[in-house]
């Protein structure tokens, strides 16, 4: 089961989470979300665990539980056709060469 993790502290590592999930079972990945341009957490990871028990179990126990100051939110991770669609922000030109929408004075 793929398992998502929100509400991390920034400083959270992989082997944390696998040390955490590993209590419960059988951990086979553990990937923290970063920024691609920063390299810095996202505040939100997900864990694979072969094992559905293991990993109800794991998500019932973690759940709220706090993890390096901050309690974490565990659930099964959503497939990604089934999250909603968020709207996009930025990106665009500002039209007329990017020169101020246009305007001249």
């Amino acid at each position: 089961m793929n398992i998502y993790i929100g509400n991390l502290a920034y400083g959270v590592t992989e082997d944390e989470l696998r040390e955490a999930f590993s209590q419960f079972g059988e951990v086979t990945s553990v990937n923290v979300i970063t920024d691609g341009q920063t390299g810095r957490s996202k505040g939100f990871a997900f864990v694979e665990m072969p094992n559905n028990s293991e990993a109800d179990a794991a998500i019932k126990e973690l759940n709220d539980k706090p993890l390096s100051g901050r309690p974490i939110r565990v659930n099964p991770a959503k497939p990604r056709g089934e999250r909603p669609q968020r709207p996009r922000m930025g990106g665009g030109g500002g039209g007329m060469g990017g020169n101020g929408g246009g305007r001249r004075y």
